[in-house]
């Protein structure tokens, strides 16, 4: 199987029935996970093995994109058979993040922390990331594989290493937190989102990061009025094919 399930959407703090940012990606076999919000963990719980996963890949510290970090740290830290440590990439300020909601069970014991931007070797993919304009330090992803290229934002402004880092990319997962006209070079704009997937020549363009009450009906508009090709608005639940 290869696709990716959407856990959760939300920017900031999860809706009613929603979750913050969080996706499961399966390519062979291979799962990892990009980002972990607030009400991800049990979803991902709801895809089996106990919420096990290969490696996880976190944006940044912000806790609607790794707060239930600490949650997978629990269920892995006290499951009644302890497997190998899980690799996990991320910038600096994660790790201490969640650590502080962990005083008695340190992270290390179940993750192998790889530090982000760089580039690294995950199962099937490569790992390429880069800093983007954010608040706090702040990766954006590509990971490539056989067949497969996907970008993800994460929640940061449109920074000029998106270029690479989105070029071509079958599936570009974009934050679109902001509607409307916006100088914000720290946020994305879903006419943000749209106008960077058509320079860089995306094939499926995925708004996520919604600001909670968001029409999201209008994100997907505006998108579409830089981008031809094909929009989506991620769902909790949703599952694309890869």
């Amino acid at each position: 199987m290869r696709g990716i399930e959407v856990l959760g959407t939300c920017g900031a703090w999860p809706e009613a029935g929603r979750a913050a940012s969080g996706f499961l990606l399966e390519y062979d076999g291979f799962r990892l996970v990009l980002d972990l919000g607030y009400a991800t963990f049990p979803r991902l719980l709801e895809h089996g093995a106990g919420g096990r996963v290969d490696a996880v890949v976190v944006t940044h510290e912000h806790p609607d994109h790794c707060a239930d970090l600490s949650a997978l740290s629990r269920a892995l830290y006290f499951a009644p058979e302890r497997g190998p440590r899980v690799p996990l990439y991320c910038p600096p300020g994660v790790v201490g993040r969640v650590q502080a909601m962990e005083p008695t069970e340190d992270l290390a014991e179940v993750f192998d922390v790889h530090a982000l931007p760089s580039s690294h070797r995950v199962g099937p993919f490569r790992l390429d990331a880069a800093l983007l304009p954010h608040h706090v330090p702040h990766a954006g992803v590509r990971l490539t594989a056989p067949g497969l290229a996907l970008a993800y934002s994460g929640d940061a402004g449109p920074g000029p290493a998106l270029a690479e880092l989105a070029a071509g990319a079958d599936l570009f997962i974009a934050g679109a937190t902001l509607q409307g006209p916006s100088d914000d070079p720290r946020l994305m704009s879903a006419e943000d989102a749209g106008a960077w997937a058509e320079r860089c020549g995306v094939g499926r363009l995925l708004l996520t990061h919604f600001w909670p009450g968001a029409d999201r009906a209008r994100s997907i508009a505006e998108a579409r009025s830089r981008f031809p090709g094909e929009v989506l608005a991620a769902e909790e639940g949703m599952a694309l094919p890869l």
